[in-house]
Formats: C-alpha cells, sequence, structure tokens
C-alpha cells in the first residue's frame, strides 16, 4: 500500500522523501500513517523498477537534497496498484480500501467500475462473516464482543453504502 501512496503523491508534483512523507501525513493519516523507515526502502524498489527517478538539487536552503519523481511506468504502476486485489484479511482491509477509494480519481470509469465492485464485494463477504458470528454465537460472546462485533457490521455497512454512492456517481459521469 506504501507504493500506491507514494505513487499518488509524486503524481501531483516532484518532492523529497520528507514531503512524501508529510503529504502522506496530511491526506491519509486516518487511514494509515507510513514511517520514514518504510518510505526509503518503499521508494528505492519503486526507483529499481523505473517507475520512480530521483534527482540531486539544492534546495532554498542550500542543502542538497534528492527529488523524486513519477515516470510513466509510474504513472501505469499507480493504476495496477489500484485494481489490484486486497488482502482477505479483514483487519487490514477497512483501511487500504479506504485508502484505494480516495485514489479512485486516478482511475477511467470502468476501471473505478471494477474497482468498486471489488471492493463492495470483499465488504459484503466480511459483514456475511460478522453477522454470521453475532447471529449463531451470540450468547458466547461477552458483552464487549458483542459490541465490537455490531460496532464492525455497521462499519462494512457505512462502506458498502459509500462504495454504492461512488458507484451511482461513476455512472452518471460516464
Amino acid at each position: 500500500m506504501i507504493e500506491l501512496l507514494i505513487l499518488y503523491v509524486l503524481i501531483k508534483r516532484e518532492v523529497t522523501m520528507y514531503g512524501i512523507h508529510k503529504a502522506i501525513e496530511r491526506e491519509f493519516a486516518p487511514y494509515t500513517s507510513p514511517s520514514f523507515g518504510a518510505l526509503k526502502p518503499a521508494l528505492r524498489r519503486l526507483e529499481l523498477n523505473g517507475a520512480v527517478t530521483s534527482s540531486r538539487m539544492m534546495s532554498d536552503g542550500g542543502k542538497l537534497s534528492v527529488f523524486y519523481s513519477v515516470t510513466k511506468d509510474g504513472k501505469k504502476l499507480l493504476k495496477k496498484l489500484l485494481l489490484e486485489d486486497l488482502s482477505d484479511n479483514p483487519l487490514q482491509f477497512l483501511s487500504n480500501c479506504r485508502v484505494k477509494l480516495s485514489l479512485a480519481e486516478c482511475l477511467e470509469p470502468v476501471e473505478k467500475q471494477d474497482m468498486f465492485l471489488h471492493l463492495k464485494t470483499l465488504a459484503l463477504k466480511f459483514k456475511s462473516e460478522a453477522n454470521s458470528i453475532l447471529n449463531d454465537e451470540y450468547t458466547k460472546l461477552s458483552f464487549y464482543q458483542k459490541i465490537v462485533l455490531d460496532n464492525t457490521v455497521c462499519e462494512y455497512t457505512n462502506l458498502i453504502n459509500l462504495i454504492e454512492g461512488f458507484e451511482k456517481d461513476n455512472a452518471g459521469s460516464r
């Protein structure tokens, strides 16, 4: 997911690693917060794969800085990562889904439709699994487990409603 965020930031402008970190923090803090320790190897991987280039320039303060920019291959990779299937792990799903949905502007209408369908299908699956536990195991669950599980069902319901809203908007923009 970190590569996706880096590419998105770099599509907007050429920037240093610090600038990438600040942009991710500013735009995606409610969903994710990668460390500098995660950014550097991700940038290196992207550069080795030809998705990102770097150049050294003097900053306004007279310090030598490394600026990163996205390549044509990087723009293609961004779309590929957006359309890539998400993990079947519910723990990772909600935050990764939110990131992908917030980057939907990078896709064409048909690509958006595909992504929305995939994300909604997974959200429906996870909601169904949570409902199943609530219905089948309700008496065996502690008070706290019931409340947390009920909240999880609500989160998936809200996410599904959000995706359906995006689907309607996307259908109207074609």
